[in-house]
């Protein structure tokens, strides 16, 4: 995202972004009401009237302190979590990824203990460097750095579990700058044509 976004600045310069961190559900009004232009989530957005573009995927990882029994692997299975404090985000993509902990540990005895946290992501990271638990984070969240966390994948079976993004917008908003946004993003994340 972070690329898109410098990108856009770069051959617009004269457009002032804004961005936004809220729960899914304040976002979703928010793109409703016209507050906002474009959702950029994890998942689909079942929302009338809105159109939607698949953009990239990301590994989902534990984030969790540096001398944390589980820092000492490559990689880390879903049941390594029982017995765990896992701590969340209100914002997305916590309660995505609190479902995607649940379908991977059906039973409850096999699940972490989940607290959620109506703080950012980073508020999050600073109460894993406190040793208050470990968290699910998406791979993007690798690339801001905070000392004492260690990052480890998250594998089901052989692979990695995955979270794909989304864009978002209602199917009447002629912005210009929302189109010349879109337009990037189809250039960026669309499938070279014969695949």
């Amino acid at each position: 995202m972070q690329a898109s976004l410098l990108a856009f600045k770069e051959r617009f310069p004269q457009i002032a972004l804004a961005t936004v961190e809220r729960s899914r559900t304040r976002l979703a009004a928010a793109l409703r009401n016209g507050a906002i232009d474009v959702l950029i989530v994890t998942g689909s957005l079942p929302l009338l009237d809105t159109e939607e573009m698949p953009l990239w995927s990301e590994r989902v990882l534990l984030a969790l302190p540096h001398d944390h029994p589980l820092a000492g692997r490559e990689t880390v299975c879903w049941t390594d979590l029982r017995g765990e404090t896992v701590l969340l985000s209100h914002y997305d993509a916590g309660k995505e990824l609190e479902d995607l902990l649940i379908s991977k540990l059906f039973s409850p005895e096999d699940r972490p203990k989940i607290e959620r946290h109506d703080v950012s992501r980073g508020i999050v990271k600073s109460l894993i460097s406190m040793h208050t638990g470990i968290s699910l984070v998406l791979e993007s969240d690798m690339g801001a750095n905070f000392a004492g966390l260690t990052y480890r994948e998250l594998r089901d079976g052989s692979a990695p579990s995955r979270f794909d993004f989304s864009a978002h917008w209602r199917a009447e908003n002629n912005n210009p700058a929302l189109q010349e946004f879109l337009k990037l993003l189809s250039e960026r994340y669309s499938p070279p044509v014969g695949r």
